[in-house]
């Protein structure tokens, strides 16, 4: 138990926390968040989102371009993660990580259609670098908390 404790310690570390108050919160908030029904899923792909981000051959931005076209899903988790990011700008603010993370999870469901729908490393390069930035976009929003993809799963 005590190196479960350690390890999630790790991960909150990892954002370098501004206060012993603000590292508190951020580790209550993510106990709380792995109790959740979507936590492991949502540990998964933000694991698969590091390993994709990692080996992608370019820098990765995190502005996605509207223009370009969208798969249906693709164009669904962009549309989703701005409402999240939106609605959780004031929860971030406040060190409300909780509140943060419990609107995140409600992404599971476009998160896990985009990956069964969408072919991320596509040989169209203006696509493939989109599809990156969106990844890039929804991966930050959880490192604004802890490093989701360390977890094990």
């Amino acid at each position: 138990m005590e190196s479960i404790l350690i390890f999630r310690v790790g991960l909150v570390l990892a954002n370098r926390p501004a206060s012993p108050l603000d590292f508190d919160k951020r580790l209550r908030a993510l106990e709380s968040f792995l109790k959740l029904s979507d936590a492991q899923s949502l540990a998964a792909a933000n694991k698969r989102i590091s390993n994709i981000l990692k080996k992608a051959e370019v820098a990765v931005d995190t502005q996605v371009q509207t223009a370009l076209p969208q798969e249906p899903a693709e164009h669904e988790l962009r549309a989703q993660l701005q409402r999240a990011e939106a609605d959780t700008q004031p929860f971030f603010a406040a060190g409300n990580y909780q509140a943060a993370l419990l609107r995140l999870a409600s992404l599971r469901p476009a998160v896990d259609k985009f990956f069964d729908d969408v072919m991320v490393m596509t040989d169209d390069k203006d696509a493939r670098n989109n599809r990156l930035a969106l990844l890039g976009s929804l991966r930050a929003v959880f490192l604004k908390v802890a490093d989701l993809s360390r977890l094990p799963g």
